[in-house]
């Protein structure tokens, strides 16, 4: 039975995006798996909008320690992945290993939680065409240049892909991507 689920980061990795997803794992019975460009300390940050601004601003998080590096990941052995947010994803998604590991999970149908600009990373693996997803507003654009549908709710459920905006809808998207990761993991 497969129990292992990736959670993908790079340095500047949301921390409320990565961390809620990896206790909800932790608690459901799952085995989170942290992967990143390689095996090493990756700093995480915090974002939010404050009153006045038309940005984000951003502080340093917590850090987190990757468990695989995205060269040495056999996507065989998982039963889901997540992409979490923050600026990471922007940098990270040319990995031709993410790329390969991505398109993994789309071609066999696992569950796919994506949050925020995790988008990036299946949008540039191609694996969003026609499917309706949510993300922030402002990476629409990376999701519909890539022939992705961009719906701006909490929840947004298409066949093994769940997603959310941003950390505010963790509490709506999550609790159904878990739930997919259950049946696959009883099939499995």
């Amino acid at each position: 039975m497969l129990n292992k689920v990736l959670i993908v980061i790079g340095d500047a990795t949301e921390t409320v995006d990565t961390l809620y997803p990896y206790y909800r794992l932790v608690e459901d019975g799952f085995e989170p798996v942290v992967a990143a460009p390689e095996k090493r300390t990756y700093q995480m940050v915090m974002h939010q909008t404050r009153p006045g601004w038309t940005i984000t601003k951003e502080w340093e998080g917590y850090t987190l320690d990757a468990d695989v590096a995205f060269k040495e990941i056999d996507p065989t052995g998982y039963v889901g992945i997540f992409f979490s947010g923050g600026r990471a994803p922007e940098y990270i998604r040319y990995d031709e290993d993410l790329v390969r590991v991505t398109r993994h999970f789309f071609e066999t149908n696992k569950p796919v939680g994506c949050v925020c600009h995790g988008v990036e990373i299946p949008a540039y693996a191609g694996c969003v065409k026609g499917r309706r997803m949510a993300t922030v507003p402002k990476c629409r654009f990376d999701l519909e240049v890539c022939g992705g549908i961009f719906v701006n709710e909490p929840c947004v459920i298409d066949g093994n892909l769940v997603s959310g905006r941003t950390w505010m809808d963790h509490g709506h998207y999550v609790g159904p991507w878990i739930k997919l990761l259950r049946e696959a993991r009883e099939r499995s």
